[in-house]
């Protein structure tokens, strides 16, 4: 026991001194690595401060670039009077076609904020109702006053005409322009749907072969359609009229036959999406000073179908006499059926009789059941004549519209032609009636009065 002890206190000086040597070793490693440990944490304090000051002041400087944009906003509508561009322009060598608009008539000229009174007096017009492609050819909204202004108060004396939605007077707007003003009776849903879709169409498809609408008026319960003058009145009043005038020609009828066939191939063919006229008839065809013709009254038109097939169905609307077979009997609606409108018109020039009449002797009542089966015998084609013309007209062009005639009012749609193959066959004979003159005339055919 006294070794061991003795060996214990004799090896307890060595052992705490070795024990101390290694804590003083330990210690002086622990000092290096807790001073390092101090010194991490500065550096990783300074790129978070860092990091903060950069996010902020790209904060700052995005909120200064909003308020920036926002001012030339706000700047810009008010110089446009928000206004808004084209979003896209077709161009044609003979017609334009603007992109489609949305018309939204949500207040009238004289009551709401939004629509301050319109004219051709030089006033601004700042309206939800006017849009981009409005400016194209100055439709403008008017007031009730003002198109009262115009027609002397709808003077009965101002009367040139009356339609299925309305009248038609005759105005003198503010600016010197003569103008047709129709005044829509609002019978129902049809009378106001027949309003949007004239304006709506009339605004953005611009070709010199449909009547022009130079503004409309939205006041309050009142609807009225403000076109172009169109001197000549109707293709019905010279072709059907009981009142004494010159008759059409023959040249002047194969002109107008043509300008009413590149009305209906601009319709069909250049509008996006194609539109069907649905109520294309005599009445609907306007002539201008020197005789030319033009399409109006669209308030029965439809948009036609992206289908192969192009039918759409609808409710059977127009008037009896042009009404296709499968359209009067289906519903099924198609731009073809605008081809057999425009086949009786042709045979209203050819023949100068009106699409159903009654008073004619049994099995000549209906135009079109009466010509059809003698458009094929050249023989019968010259008895078939208007007397109006007096035998002056071309014996040959009078063959090749009577052709076309035929094909346009086949009974099954698919035998029907375009438009497009209607057109460049009338124009040569438009082109030959016009160089030829009264030259063409020498060989007079006498046709039967009846």
């Amino acid at each position: 026991m006294e070794v061991n002890t003795t060996a214990a206190a004799s090896a307890g000086p060595i052992g705490l001194a070795a024990e101390n040597q290694t804590h003083k070793h330990h210690h002086s490693h622990s000092q290096p690595y807790s001073h390092h440990h101090h010194h991490g944490i500065f550096p990783s304090k300074s790129v978070l401060i860092i990091i903060i000051s950069t996010i902020s002041v790209m904060i700052l400087l995005a909120i200064i670039f909003i308020i920036l944009m926002l001012r030339r906003v706000v700047k810009s509508t008010k110089n446009n009077g928000n206004i808004y561009k084209e979003s896209s322009i077709m161009n044609n060598t003979s017609s334009r076609f603007i992109a489609q608009t949305t018309v939204a008539f949500n207040s009238s000229p004289d009551v709401k904020g939004g629509c301050l009174q319109g004219g051709n007096s030089g006033r601004s017009i700042r309206t939800p109702i006017v849009t981009a492609a409005s400016r194209y050819k100055g439709v403008q909204v008017f007031s009730y006053k003002e198109l009262e202004e115009a027609t002397d108060g709808f003077s009965e004396a101002n009367v040139i005409g009356h339609g299925g939605f309305g009248v038609v007077y005759r105005g003198v707007l503010r600016d010197g322009t003569e103008a047709a003003i129709k005044m829509l009776q609002r019978e129902g849903r049809q009378g106001e749907r027949s309003f949007r879709v004239e304006v709506d169409l009339l605004s953005r498809l611009h070709t010199p072969y449909l009547v022009e609408l130079l503004g409309y008026c939205a006041d309050q319960h009142h609807r009225l359609l403000i076109f172009e003058c169109m001197p000549n009145g109707t293709l019905q009043h010279h072709l059907h009229s009981t009142n004494k005038h010159q008759p059409l020609d023959w040249g002047t009828r194969l002109r107008i036959a043509l300008d009413c066939a590149k009305a209906l191939e601009f319709l069909h063919e250049h509008a996006i999406p194609s539109v069907i006229h649905r109520d294309f008839k005599c009445t609907n065809v306007l002539l201008d000073q020197n005789f030319h013709a033009k399409v109006s009254d669209f308030g029965l038109a439809k948009m036609g179908s992206d289908k192969i097939n192009g039918q759409i169905s609808t409710r059977v609307l127009g008037t009896t006499g042009y009404l296709a077979p499968e359209y009067a009997s289906t519903g099924k609606l198609t731009t073809k059926s605008d081809v057999y409108s425009y086949g009786v018109v042709l045979l209203e020039l050819l023949t100068g009789r009106v699409p159903v009449d009654t008073k004619r002797p049994p099995g000549e009542h209906v135009l079109v059941s009466w010509a059809l089966p003698r458009l094929t015998n050249r023989e019968k084609v010259l008895e078939m004549v208007d007397p109006a013309l007096q035998g002056k007209f071309s014996k040959r062009d009078l063959i090749q519209i009577a052709a076309i005639a035929a094909m346009c009012v086949q009974p099954e749609a698919e035998y029907r032609p375009l438009m497009t193959d209607v057109v460049p066959s009338l124009t040569p004979l438009v082109k030959n009636s016009c160089s030829s003159g009264s030259s063409r005339f020498q060989n007079h055919i006498t046709s039967p009065r009846y």
